[in-house]
């Protein structure tokens, strides 16, 4: 047996990072499906319940155990309901004896096809997915809020939208609210509409787009001359890490306006003397702002790039090698800091960029041909893992696309 003894100091001075919310995460992780998105929601809780929820959600099987997730139970159940196929859902031993009979008949009653499979009122369930025709129902406001929540999630997929009438005493507005404004977040329209009723509109969710995809975009507005680009989809108070790249593009000269369908983004004209950054919470935004510092001769110093030597490429040692055939001779330091103190040699007269089969070298390099004309991109077709239109889309953009196989 392990056995702990603790001493406490005589004063405690410490920063802790807590831990992402649990209940954040398993509702942000139920919408982004629901909205058919392609990646999660960053900086998710790395607790069992949401690491469960996970593997639920990507690994397709058609049995799913959600061990002692208790809330996974309940949100997966609303979750398959409205999602085509049979499955079943099951967990512990423990699992099995929690009551889940109030969220099933509030199913039903929408048109779910749930059954037991051994004790009736309690897991585990078969569950056949299914568009649901149902549009209203009533609870009791003193039951679990995951039940409500569970329901409120999914009724933006119902076809005439989700009333919910809650009746009594209601025990749990504030995890109630939290998921109304998650809905919000993802462009579903949920609002109390009494004290003790709330409407759901019928519509898609929105997933929001992909801030690192808009890196290279805030890439090209910063080297062309001239640019007015417009990115939709984006959302000003975004789950993703990486939205804070617009942040820094804006010390590059950069602003961004942020409208109904996203952002527009303007040049100021302004640079500074030098760059300087830690981007060990955005790595995959290194790759953009090292190749446009660099065109922009603006020096740099990066640092927390730790990861990039083990992502789909050494993205450091690849950065230096590509840069050097334009002409840029950038250092490293620790295998965690990248810097150009405005070095220069001798440019290849026709550069061809290697991607290393990483995506993120591409499409960094893409915009490059603003300052080198000449140069060329082997394997073009490697940004399909996470940007397939790219190609298309600098086309609509305006630049001229040329397969020279």
């Amino acid at each position: 047996m392990m056995l702990y003894k603790l001493i406490p100091p005589p004063s405690v001075k410490a920063t802790i990072q807590l831990p992402a919310s649990k209940s954040i995460s398993n509702r942000a992780l139920i919408i982004n499906a629901l909205g058919k998105g392609i990646y999660s929601p960053e900086n998710l809780s790395d607790c069992d319940d949401t690491q469960v929820m996970i593997k639920a959600l990507t690994e397709g099987q058609e049995t799913i155990d959600i061990m002692a997730a208790g809330t996974a139970m309940r949100f997966l159940t609303a979750y398959l309901s409205v999602t085509p196929g049979e499955r079943v859902i099951t967990g512990t031993a423990r699992m099995q004896q929690r009551p889940i009979q109030i969220l099933v008949n509030a199913l039903r009653e929408l048109g779910a096809e749930i059954e037991y499979v051994h004790k009736e009122g309690y897991p585990p369930l078969r569950i056949k997915g299914s568009v649901l025709k149902g549009n209203e129902i009533t609870l009791k406001g003193n039951v679990s809020s995951q039940y409500i929540s569970a329901l409120l999630m999914i009724g933006p997929t119902l076809k005439d939208g989700l009333t919910l009438h809650l009746s009594g005493e209601i025990i749990s507005r504030p995890y109630i609210n939290l998921t109304l404004q998650l809905m919000q977040d993802f462009g579903a329209r949920a609002v109390w509409t009494s004290p003790n009723s709330i409407s759901v509109a019928p519509q898609s969710y929105k997933v929001e787009s992909d801030w690192s995809a808009a890196s290279y975009w805030y890439q090209i507005a910063t080297l062309s001359p001239e640019a007015e680009i417009e990115l939709v989809g984006l959302f000003h108070n975004s789950y993703q890490g990486d939205s804070r790249g617009a942040e820094v593009f804006s010390r590059l000269g950069i602003t961004t306006e942020f409208t109904p369908q996203g952002v527009k983004l303007k040049k100021t004209g302004k640079a500074p003397e030098k760059l300087e950054e830690d981007f060990v919470d955005i790595p995959d935004l290194a790759q953009t702002f090292v190749v446009t510092c660099a065109l922009l001769n603006i020096p740099f110093r990066f640092t927390g790039l730790q990861s990039l030597k083990i992502k789909e490429t050494d993205r450091i040692a690849a950065l230096r090698t590509e840069l050097k055939k334009l002409g840029y001779v950038i250092e490293e330091e620790n295998d965690s800091i990248l810097m150009w103190n405005g070095e220069r040699c001798e440019p290849e007269e026709t550069p061809v960029i290697t991607t290393y089969e990483d995506h993120r070298m591409a499409m960094a390099f893409a915009p490059a041909v603003i300052c080198h004309p000449n140069m060329l991109i082997a394997d073009p077709q490697v940004v399909t893992k996470s940007y397939p239109g790219y190609w298309e889309d600098l086309k609509q953009a305006g630049f001229q696309v040329i397969n020279r196989d």
